[in-house]
């Protein structure tokens, strides 16, 4: 397979675009026109042309992996998902991802306790905050790390009951089934939300029929 062009990327520094005989384009950067002696009129054999391949596509799955993890942080999973999306194979996707977590890029554990902290300060209780580590493809074996650093949840419950209780009458038995139920869906324990309402002078024994 002839290369009929070799093209420098007017945008990104040492990328090159290697235009094949077939019509075909492959990203090469500076370093595989000299790995494997790129120049127009290079004829490549079978050997060559596959290991060239190969080679782009691990080039361009690492290229694409740096710009999508540079907008926001992200677990490994999520970045594989979205090197999926952008079209690139599952092999040079997860050989990409290994790559950004080999530089510091990415790293499942400090964005496991990000995400547990972000969550815990707007005020999601664990149950919630578990889904969400889950949905974000976190392996379980660092959850239990992330959660020893999550802020006491206590303050936030009180926070979340006193605004929504304020000239709430004990009686108000559909306010207060609107309540609980809002907190356990932000994923807080029955036990936790028993307490708060205590705390807020409402026994909550007297609504568990709701």
């Amino acid at each position: 397979m002839k290369v009929v062009k070799m093209t420098a990327s007017r945008h990104v520094a040492e990328r090159w675009y290697c235009q094949l005989e077939n019509g075909e384009t492959l990203q090469v950067s500076t370093a595989l026109i000299a790995d494997f002696s790129l120049y127009t009129g290079r004829d490549l054999d079978e050997a060559e042309l596959a290991a060239l391949h190969a080679a782009s596509g691990s080039y361009t799955a690492r290229q694409k992996a740096l710009r999508i993890a540079g907008s926001r942080a992200m677990s490994r999973r999520e970045l594989e998902r979205k090197l999926a999306d952008k079209g690139v194979e599952q092999q040079s996707a997860a050989e990409a991802v290994d790559w950004m977590e080999r530089i510091g890029a990415v790293n499942d554990r400090e964005y496991a306790g990000m995400v547990v902290r972000h969550y815990a300060a707007a005020g999601y209780g664990r149950g919630r905050i578990r889904e969400e580590l889950s949905r974000r493809g976190i392996s379980r074996e660092l959850w239990d790390e992330a959660f020893e650093n999550m802020p006491v949840q206590s303050e936030k419950l009180d926070e979340l009951v006193a605004a929504r209780l304020r000239g709430v009458s004990r009686d108000d038995r559909k306010r207060i089934k609107k309540l609980t139920d809002m907190l356990l869906r932000r994923g807080f324990s029955w036990s936790e939300i028993k307490d708060a309402l205590g705390r807020y002078e409402f026994e909550l024994d007297a609504y568990e029929e709701l």
